[in-house]
C-alpha cells in the first residue's frame, strides 16, 4: 500500500453515525425528497432494528476516525435454495469527495465477505436504470445483470 492511498477499517453503524449516515444517503441519492434531516427517528429505529433482529446490518467504510461510506445488507431466508439465506445490498454510497480511490471496492469486498460468513447462497442488489456509472462499478465487480426489477410504490 502507497502513501497516498486510503487506509480503511470497516465496522457495523450505531446510532452515533445516524447524522453522517443520513449525510452520505442524501448526498448520493436520486429522490432527496425522500432522505433528510427533518428527524432521525426512522433511521435510528431501522438501526436498532437490525441490531435486535440480526435481519441485517449497515456497514461503514472509516478513515482517519470519519465515517467516509456506508452499505446495508439485508438476509432473507428464502423459500426457495432449500430455505437457503439470500443478502441484499441496499443503500451504498460513498462520501463524494473520496470517490474514485478504492473505497466503493474495498466496502463491497467486505460486505460480501459478511454475507458469505454467514451463509448467505447469493448477493444481490439493484440499481437504478439511471445509475449507468454505479451498473459499470458493479460489472467491473463481477455481479451480473440477471434480473429485471420491478418496485411498487405507495
Amino acid at each position: 500500500m502507497t502513501d497516498d492511498q486510503i487506509q480503511l477499517t470497516f465496522r457495523t453503524a450505531t446510532t452515533a453515525d445516524v447524522d453522517v449516515l443520513v449525510a452520505l444517503l442524501t448526498g448520493g441519492t436520486l429522490s432527496p425528497e425522500a432522505e433528510g434531516p427533518r428527524t432521525h427517528e426512522g433511521y435510528t429505529l431501522a438501526l436498532q432494528e437490525l441490531s435486535r433482529t440480526g435481519a441485517g446490518e449497515v456497514v461503514v467504510a472509516v478513515s482517519d476516525g470519519e465515517v467516509v461510506a456506508m452499505a446495508q445488507l439485508v438476509y432473507l431466508r428464502h423459500f426457495q435454495h432449500r430455505g437457503g439465506l439470500c443478502a441484499e445490498i441496499e443503500s451504498v454510497h460513498v462520501r463524494r469527495d473520496v470517490r474514485s480511490q478504492g473505497i466503493g471496492t474495498a466496502l463491497l469486498a467486505e460486505v460480501l465477505r459478511r454475507a458469505k460468513d454467514r451463509g448467505a447462497y447469493r448477493v444481490q442488489l439493484t440499481s437504478n436504470r439511471q445509475r449507468t456509472e454505479a451498473h459499470r462499478f458493479y460489472e467491473r465487480l463481477e455481479f451480473q445483470p440477471s434480473h429485471v426489477g420491478y418496485k411498487f410504490i405507495w
